[in-house]
């Protein structure tokens, strides 16, 4: 397992910073559910509104087919620069914070022993605690990053496995309400792609807050209904501009 390392500058009960170094295993859950539910949302309500349109079975497979590989490399490509984007942040973060402690050492002195203090840190304990990170830079501004910013580290590797991800796990979500129409006429298909989304996307909601926080059944409803109802957008649509009956 790829385990990336989140560096906090921690006080001791000595007085002293010390460097602590957590094991934070790099999950990949939310890339999965964004690509997933984004990719199976969008390509049901592709599939309905042109099934609603035209009722062309074929025409609804390759309208669903190209809306999956164009979601799916869309989406890869926004997780890739959205990452990069989130280390360039933190990276001038970073230079940010050496530049204030560089020329305004008081005010960030005063933001060290805040935070500190918050910790429960008093009298000599604290003001030897702040001396001491105050004499490393590099402590000093992790302090600050991870405790007044909330920044973690971005790996420029992170990028490309999350587009991976996400760009993979759209097109596993767009095929799920699209399989029906392979095999089905289109009433039944529309019935069955509907009923393989909410469950997936119920599923989905569940596992999310088992391996989080909060209620299975609730997250899981919660996401089955928000994307079933978007999808369902597009069957509206579909119904509005459908062709008229040939006599």
């Amino acid at each position: 397992m790829n385990v990336e390392t989140r560096i906090h500058t921690l006080p001791t009960r000595l007085g002293r910073a010390v460097r602590h170094i957590e094991p934070h295993p790099k999950t990949s859950l939310s890339d999965i559910i964004l690509g997933g539910q984004d990719g199976l949302v969008n390509v049901l309500g592709v599939v309905l509104g042109v099934a609603a349109a035209s009722n062309d079975l074929r025409l609804v497979v390759v309208a669903g087919l190209a809306a999956a590989f164009a979601e799916s490399i869309s989406m890869g490509a926004v997780a890739y620069t959205t990452t990069l984007a989130d280390r360039d942040f933190y990276l001038s973060e970073i230079e940010r914070e050496k530049r204030e402690i560089r020329d305004m050492p008081d005010l960030e002195r005063q933001e060290i022993e805040t935070i500190f203090a918050g910790w429960g840190f008093r009298g000599d304990l604290l003001r030897q605690a702040v001396e001491q990170v105050m004499k490393d830079e590099r402590a000093w501004v992790d302090v600050m990053i991870h405790n007044e910013l909330k920044l973690s580290p971005v790996a420029s590797s992170t990028a490309l496995r999350s587009a991976f991800v996400v760009g993979v796990s759209a097109i596993v979500g767009s095929l799920i309400p699209l399989m029906p129409f392979f095999f089905l006429p289109i009433a039944s298909s529309i019935v069955i792609a509907i009923g393989l989304a909410a469950l997936t996307l119920f599923g989905a909601g569940a596992y999310k807050a088992r391996t989080t926080v909060g209620h299975p059944g609730r997250s899981g409803l919660q996401m089955a209904i928000i994307g079933v109802v978007s999808a369902l957008a597009g069957y509206v649509v579909g119904l509005l501009f459908s062709a008229p009956p040939t006599p």
